[in-house]
């Protein structure tokens, strides 16, 4: 894993405000995020094994998301410490539970080509998940190091920007929300596939040359969107890791999402392997 880490600075509103209005919050949070860490925590809760690369800051947001990280079984040894603060999202989330955000790179922003660290880490990995929160030269560097040793990428093209045909060539799995597929004209290629989130229509799975998978989204009362995303990736990586069909690895993934957008914060409310076992029996007659 190699991705950005950041603090969620969170604040829930009735409703979004438009441009020039202010509207009057009624809670705030800070919870640990980023769609690197998030992912790497999310695999990790599922039982996967993480190395999670990257940068925070030398401050207390850092240490905060480093222990976290820790403690949820990440090996961490490849998290580098920045001169520069810890990044930061701002986060409003609106009583329906979606969201909108504003990400402040910070230390991540500083990661500007693969360590000796970063190489290791990546060698010994079955899948590489990455993001575009980190400088774009780092990502498609990162892609190309995995791809020439064999490990398996999947890439979350977010935030969308234009993506060079150096890092798509070396992508195995592309993981966009349909506001990215749209954004950056996404599709299936020979030796890539498509995987899309479509929130709570479920996914997409796209493969070249053949009819797409669907699949549907658990039925649950949301709370918090952010990071649901995230907790489907994270999921979906342990799954296909440990060799679920792709069926079986899509409803895995399904289920994380599902079971993450019940409680507040991206990284507070990933489900751990258990959780998900006991929702997937109680729904084993959904599908």
């Amino acid at each position: 894993m190699l991705g950005s880490a950041n603090m969620d600075l969170v604040v829930s509103v009735a409703r979004a405000p438009t441009l020039g209005e202010t509207v009057t919050g009624t809670a705030f949070r800070t919870v640990p995020g980023g769609k690197g860490a998030n992912q790497a925590l999310a695999a990790a809760h599922a039982g996967g094994e993480v190395r999670f690369a990257g940068a925070v800051g030398d401050d207390a947001y850092g240490r905060q998301i480093r222990a976290l990280l820790a403690a949820a079984g990440v090996d961490v040894s490849a998290l580098d410490t920045a001169t520069v603060p810890t990044g930061t999202a701002h986060i409003t989330v609106d009583r329906s539970g979606a969201n909108s955000i504003v990400v402040v790179p910070g230390a991540n922003g500083t990661v500007h080509a693969l360590s000796d660290e970063h190489r290791t880490a990546i060698a010994g990995a079955d899948i590489l998940l990455l993001q575009l929160e980190l400088p774009m030269a780092t990502v498609v560097e990162a892609a190309r190091c995995a791809h020439r040793q064999g490990v398996a990428v999947v890439l979350t093209p977010a935030p969308p920007v234009p993506l060079p045909a150096e890092l798509l060539d070396a992508v195995d799995l592309l993981v966009p929300n349909e506001n990215e597929e749209a954004a950056l004209g996404l599709r299936p290629a020979k030796h890539r596939d498509l995987l899309v989130t479509l929130g709570a229509a479920g996914a997409r799975y796209e493969r070249h040359g053949r009819p797409p998978l669907i699949a549907p989204a658990f039925e649950v009362a949301a709370v918090d969107t952010t990071g649901a995303g995230d907790a489907f990736v994270g999921a979906f990586a342990v799954a296909r890791g440990e060799h679920l069909d792709l069926e079986g690895a899509l409803r895995w993934a399904s289920a994380a999402a599902a079971l993450s957008v019940r409680e507040f914060g991206a990284s507070a409310s990933l489900p751990d392997r258990a959780e998900i076992e006991a929702f997937l029996y109680e729904h084993r007659a959904d599908r």
